[in-house]
């Protein structure tokens, strides 16, 4: 199993790929395969509080399940760079708690720690749980497996103690090599088989180191063409951010042309409420020349009777001569009759006088009356 120290020696000072590749590598070197890799951000508890998390990546980065066959033991393990920053044994008291939909976490005893992984996704968080749960069960069958044959090896032991004669026993204390060598036949051959089985999961761990350096190749490719990626990307970026800034400023612009719209609008609203105010005066206005016409009428009707009185005034006056014919030779009911004619002529000319003074107000308020009708008309062609 790979060491966690201090420091490790940098990748380029041992000639191996940098970062989690090396430490990969060196796993591998050891009997370590991964089994299951992935993406996050690494956090621990706070040693101080055990309440807040403390980062313990910038960035989000490679975190891997490795199985070790000759200690039938798996482990989690990230590396940031040449930092070691997970490496937990995986044990089957251990329990993966999802928190969030993309964070979960797992205290693990030995490191005296608990680590804390934030996912991109909520499936990646599932996937990861799903692994840990079975790596979990993968190390419990592992620990029953091993008290097992642990139990197995303390019942031949005490079997074969049983069996030997205390004669046997006795003469072992002073026996030969031959006689101890007989002893550790079983153990020999348990040994054996456990050699036999240990060369198997050799050979299968080589087989697999093949297939994971070839796709570890596979993902150093893929790394580079993400670099690619990434590269593009950044340049995509400023891209965007000039043409965000031509936008803004394009932004601010029709701001400014909309603030002149939205005062050009209040002019236009002024302007119309000073036109509704004109338009009410306008029909104030036509109410009064209705009223004046009206007037008017009534005028004119009061000026058809003159010509009535005139001629009545004219048929008295013609009387009045013929009564001053008849009445020559009664000149006291003469006098009377001139008396009351002056008085007549005198009335005649009050009235004649009266309609001359109606007549003049007549045509004043005639003239009156054009004089308005031009001064609508001029206000008419004004709005």
């Amino acid at each position: 199993m790979c060491e966690v120290g201090t420091r490790p020696p940098l990748a380029a000072e041992r000639g191996e790929p940098p970062g989690g590749a090396a430490a990969a590598e060196r796993c591998r070197d050891m009997g370590e395969q991964p089994i299951f890799t992935t993406r996050a951000h690494v956090f621990q508890i706070d040693p101080s509080t055990k309440k807040n998390w403390v980062p313990a990546s910038k960035q989000a980065v490679t975190v891997s399940y490795f199985y070790d066959s000759t200690r039938n033991s798996y482990r989690i393990i990230s590396v940031d760079g040449a930092k070691v920053i997970i490496n937990s044994t995986i044990t089957p008291n251990m329990t993966f708690t999802k928190t969030s939909q993309k964070f979960g976490q797992w205290a693990d005893s030995r490191a005296n720690t608990v680590f804390g992984l934030g996912f991109p996704s909520e499936q990646q968080l599932t996937k990861f749980a799903e692994k840990f749960q079975e790596v979990k069960e993968a190390a419990k069958l592992a620990r029953d497996r091993s008290q097992e044959k642990i139990e197995t090896s303390s019942n031949h032991s005490q079997e074969s103690g049983r069996e030997t004669p205390s004669s046997t026993r006795a003469s072992s204390v002073n026996g030969t090599d031959d006689e101890k060598a007989s002893h550790g036949g079983p153990a020999e051959a348990h040994l054996k088989s456990e050699n036999d089985k240990l060369k198997i999961a050799l050979a299968q761990s080589s087989t697999n180191v093949k297939k994971w350096e070839t796709e570890l190749q596979t993902l150093r490719e893929s790394n580079a063409r993400l670099t690619t990626a990434l590269q593009e990307s950044a340049a995509s970026i400023e891209h965007w951010k000039k043409q965000f800034s031509a936008c803004k400023e394009e932004n601010d612009q029709l701001r400014g042309k909309i603030e002149e719209l939205e005062e050009q609008c209040n002019e236009i609203n002024k302007e119309k409420e000073r036109n509704a105010q004109l338009s009410r005066r306008l029909q104030e206005l036509e109410t009064e020349l209705q009223d004046k016409e009206l007037e008017l009428e009534e005028l004119r009707k009061q000026g058809e009777i003159v010509p009535q009185l005139v001629s009545e005034c004219e048929s008295v006056s013609q009387q009045l001569q013929a009564a001053e014919k008849k009445n020559k030779d009664l000149e006291e009911k003469v006098r009377t009759l001139r008396t009351e004619v002056e008085e007549s002529k005198h009335r005649q000319t009050n009235l004649k006088t009266e309609l001359k003074n109606f007549l003049g107000v007549l045509d004043g308020k005639i003239d009156e009356l054009q004089d308005f009708r031009q001064g609508l008309s001029k206000l008419g062609v004004d709005n």
